[in-house]
């Protein structure tokens, strides 16, 4: 018999400890969702190109990224120049106005400057108005892009990826770093032209105004500006760094806190789990902080620098015009285009913080798109052809780490149709071999392979499509039952879905919700009970019909009144088709055609239930310990 323990509480107690109605959606929050769908703007489908062995592998840099749009880029530069051009005629026209108009009592001259001067600012502000608009859908696009290269990227990586890295690290890279990447663009790039070749037209015009007050400006102003430009780059730089990876460990922590907030409060830990989350921002804050020290030095001091050359100026300037040398008009001009030029200056200061947390993005991004699969698909992997289910492994060694191996050398041959438990102590290896079955990690020695064909020869989604996985905790998506059985065959029908629904003995649950198969299905499964939620994962491993079924402690949490509605189904499903069942309960072990026992690494003892109890060895002590644990737990329950 196969038994199952562990359950928990019922759906309709889950939904009312959470607040949650049946798991339904409420009539009003229905209507107002439908409202909203309907003034949605319509979108063709996304057409997306998934290799798992071609994509592009070019370190990532902003060059490659902005790249594809350069012509768009190059219209943009157009706009920027004469944005930039009408801005600056204002010093121009006032010096032509007062040169040639006040000082010669002309008004005509000045009505005409004042014209001209309200014509640079209109076109000035249209073409304004247009480079945003155009930078704006272009960054957008961009954006667009690039979300979909990470989240594509990170759909390519194998298990031992997500093994290493935190979820909150990669939800920074997909949320954080492509936001200060958006800004750097948007605000950054863009204004970085704008306000260079703001400087560029200003440097021109000074020495057009005059030479001698051009040279002074500088001489006096450029080598203190570049010796502080300088200073602040250095202690920035690694500011930045820092700040990127404060605020990675922040949502990192964020996101294990929220994932783990039931523990959290069974064990009492939500203060001390502040106070670690104080600390963890007070890192962040510390990093924040030193690059804001860094600009209470720079911002001032460069506008200091400024004011000390205009006065400089204004001396100089002063006395030339009372010698002769200098009409008012263009003194006058002169300063209005030393004030413009020192305006760009301060922006610059403001670009360059945003450029430094832009860059510390695209170092991020690029070490994410450097990191390559360990799982590769061959460029000339075959499809695999429809498969009768033979499963060997062939002087399989594996390790999580190469200086570390679990399975040593382990030769095992499952043969078509048969059911094999793998049984053994935690730690012994049993479900890294069904991890090694359906391909999320390569043997380091040896080779797995179905029907003759070695796995890394064929391509991942014909491998997979044969395959079917239930794994110990089973995920749930959020979105209704009907989404979360169909997860691995979208295109089933209802009465398909309906049936393998009632192969497991989920269909009385159906129909106690209020919107049966459209019922939600609220994040993790958080709405149903821990057997429920095992049910609807063995659901959906019926409704894809594979040729192989691997079950990682699949039944561990459900409890016993589940048996008897799930045995015969467990009995249709593994009829005609390969199973490996990773088992810690022998109850389940025990109707497996054949029982390997792992210890260490090493298949240790291999054959049927009633052989290896013969046997009297590794299992036949297991066998005797699950023996005397079920009578003793049957003494005391009669008591």
């Amino acid at each position: 018999m196969m038994t199952f323990g562990g359950g928990g509480p019922s759906s309709q107690q889950a939904n009312a400890a959470a607040g949650l109605p049946h798991a339904g959606v409420p009539g009003s929050l229905a209507q107002k969702v439908d409202e909203v769908l309907k003034a949605e703007p319509v979108h063709d489908a996304p057409v997306i190109e998934f290799s798992r062995s071609q994509f592009d592998r070019r370190p990532f840099g902003l060059r490659t990224f902005l790249a594809p749009q350069r012509v768009a880029l190059m219209g943009a530069f157009v706009l920027v120049v004469i944005e930039t051009i009408a801005l600056q005629a204002g010093p121009f026209l006032t010096q032509f106005a007062i040169d040639d108009g006040i000082v010669k009592d002309d008004y005509s001259v000045v009505v005409m400057a004042t014209i001209f001067y309200f014509a640079s600012i209109v076109i000035s502000s249209l073409a304004t108005h247009q480079r945003i608009r155009f930078t704006g859908r272009l960054g957008e696009r961009l954006m667009y892009a690039l979300r979909i290269r990470v989240f594509t990227h990170l759909s390519r990586q194998s298990m031992a990826f997500y093994t290493d890295e935190k979820a909150g690290v990669l939800m920074t890279r997909m949320t954080s770093d492509v936001e200060a990447l958006s800004v750097l663009f948007q605000e950054g790039l863009v204004n970085f032209a704008v306000q260079v070749l703001t400087l560029v037209v200003i440097a021109v015009a000074l020495f057009l105004f005059n030479v001698k007050l051009a040279v002074i400006t500088f001489v006096a102003v450029i080598p203190p500006m570049i010796v502080l430009s300088l200073w602040f780059r250095k202690v920035s730089d690694d500011g930045y760094t820092k700040v990127r990876n404060r605020i990675a460990d922040v949502l990192s922590d964020l996101s294990e806190s929220l994932a783990g907030i039931r523990i959290i409060t069974a064990y009492n830990r939500r203060r001390h789990n502040v106070i670690h989350h104080v600390n963890v921002v007070g890192r962040h804050l510390d990093a924040n902080l030193d690059t804001a020290r860094a600009n209470g030095v720079y911002a001032p001091g460069s506008e200091a620098i400024g004011v000390l050359g205009q006065a400089l100026i204004l001396l100089v300037g002063g006395h030339m015009v009372l010698n002769g040398e200098l009409t008012v008009g263009r003194l006058a001009a002169f300063l209005l285009y030393l004030t413009a030029f020192f305006a760009p200056i301060q922006q610059l200061v403001q670009l360059y913080n945003t450029y430094q947390q832009g860059n510390a993005a695209v170092v991020k991004l690029r070490e994410l798109f450097l990191t390559e699969p360990e799982v590769v698909e061959a460029v000339d992997a075959q499809v695999l052809p429809p498969i009768a289910g033979e499963i060997v492994l062939d002087h399989v060694t594996f390790g999580y780490t190469d200086d570390r191996p679990i399975l040593h050398d382990v030769s095992l041959t499952i043969a078509a149709g048969e059911s094999m438990a793998v049984v053994g102590s935690t730690g012994a290896g049993k479900s890294t071999i069904a991890k090694l079955v359906v391909r999320f990690y390569d043997p380091q020695g040896g080779r797995v392979l179905i029907d003759g064909h070695d796995l890394r020869d064929v391509t991942l989604d014909s491998l997979r499509r044969q395959l079917g996985v239930v794994p110990q905790e089973p995920f749930l998506f959020h979105g209704t039952f009907r989404n979360n059985v169909a997860f691995a065959n979208p295109d089933a029908t209802d009465d398909e879905i309906l049936e393998a629904c009632r192969a497991v003995g989920l269909d009385d649950v159906i129909e106690r919700l209020p919107d049966g198969l459209d019922s939600a299905v609220h994040e993790r499964g958080a709405s149903l009970s821990a057997g429920e939620r095992q049910l609807l994962a063995l659901a959906r491993a019926f409704l894809a019909r594979p040729r192989v079924l691997v079950l990682d402690e699949a039944t561990s949490n459900l409890d016993l009144t589940s048996e008897a509605k799930i045995e015969r189904a467990l009995d249709t499903l593994l009829e005609g088709r390969t199973a490996i069942i990773i088992a810690h309960r022998l109850a389940t072990a025990m109707r497996c055609d054949r029982i390997a026992v792992v210890e260490d690494g090493h298949v240790v003892e291999l054959g049927s239930h009633q052989e290896l109890v013969a046997r009297n060895g590794r299992y036949a002590a297991l066998y005797a310990t699950w023996l005397a644990h079920m009578t003793g737990a049957a003494t005391n329950g009669s008591h």
